[in-house]
């Protein structure tokens, strides 16, 4: 770049990549992300001996923030002997509700010891209160991310094998640092905003004659009932509409399609988003009494389409969805 060569950086420690990342959070993750680590702080019995390196808030949707356990990993680690029996523990302390609730407590304390941090959360929560937020979010957002310096190929074979777990919420970032004497270059594959854009919208689930490794019961495993009961509720409303339209489980999303997709179901443990193929100005004249969300340019690039995004949990109100999935059905046949 501008003459100079830039050479990419081996990391003698995981130490020094940790830190790296911890320095760099905002960088990596987005101006609206909130990293920290408080290994000293968690009782290592909370995730089963294996205390995760950090722990990250995504407030790029601030009605509907992520949660992410951290575990940074350098490639050259045994993956059986060492990584895969930390992620295993970190499943464990998702299921286990008094586990989770040790953390919330532990959370809450170092953030409101740190006023700094406690700020920051309440830009993003406004009047919430930072305990409920925390438990709310934790409860209905649980992510697994790993950030290695490198690819390891006994990943895809892990995902592949445990698609109920390690499919289902372990997102992997390649992480690599470029430097000359006085300036850093960072790459982070895919881009984090991207993380969970990474399927084309428009393929298939699989060959015909194939098993489908991904299906309604994959999306629903573990989600309240009353978020079963809105899609089930969505796909009678879909038949009514047309009996040709199609369920089309992928690994993000169930899509709505006959001839185009025209809706992504995002299904998560107590709310639902769904991305309707309509402009913005078009859903809100439909949809009135639901939260929508206007998605960025490049997201709606990536769907190919204008669209936008309503958040459900439950079915007050239910009918305006149904003539907005209605009208996105007829524009897209």
């Amino acid at each position: 770049m501008n003459g100079n060569k830039f050479d990419e950086s081996v990391f003698s420690s995981e130490e020094v990549f940790e830190k790296i990342v911890k320095e760099n959070s905002k960088t990596l993750f987005g101006a609206k992300s909130i990293y920290f680590d408080i290994k000293s702080k968690v009782d290592s019995k909370t995730f089963g001996s294996a205390i995760p390196d950090g722990f990250l808030f995504d407030f790029k949707d601030e009605e509907n923030p992520e949660f992410y356990l951290i575990e940074v990993e350098l490639q050259r680690h045994d993956f059986y002997n060492h990584i895969f029996p930390q992620i295993t523990k970190f499943f464990a302390f998702f299921k286990n509700p008094t586990s989770r609730n040790n953390l919330i407590e532990k959370l809450h304390s170092f953030i409101r010891a740190n006023d700094q941090l406690e700020q920051e959360f309440k830009k993003y929560l406004g009047k919430r209160e930072i305990y409920k937020a925390l438990k709310d979010v934790i409860e209905n957002s649980q992510n697994i991310m790993i950030v290695l310096d490198d690819d390891k190929p006994e990943m895809q074979e892990v995902f592949d094998t445990y698609t109920d777990t390690w499919d289902k919420i372990v997102k992997v970032e390649i992480l690599k640092q470029y430097t000359t004497e006085t300036e850093t270059i960072f790459t982070l594959n895919p881009d984090f905003e991207d993380i969970a854009l990474i399927e084309e919208p428009t393929k298939q689930t699989e060959k015909e004659g194939q098993i489908e490794k991904y299906t309604e019961a994959f999306h629903l495993d573990g989600v309240n009932l009353n978020i079963v009961k809105i899609y089930e509720a969505i796909k009678i409303s879909a038949t009514k509409i047309d009996p040709e339209i199609k369920v089309n489980p992928q690994h993000y999303y169930i899509s709505l399609r006959k001839n185009k997709n025209f809706a992504y179901i995002k299904i998560k443990k107590t709310k639902m988003d769904i991305v309707i193929v309509l402009p913005y100005e078009v859903g809100s004249k439909f949809i009135t009494k639901h939260r929508i969300q206007q998605l960025s340019q490049g997201i709606q690039d990536w769907y190919g389409y204008p669209c936008f995004s309503v958040t459900l949990e439950n079915q007050d109100n239910f009918e305006e969805i149904v003539k907005a999935l209605e009208e996105a059905y007829r524009k897209q046949s």
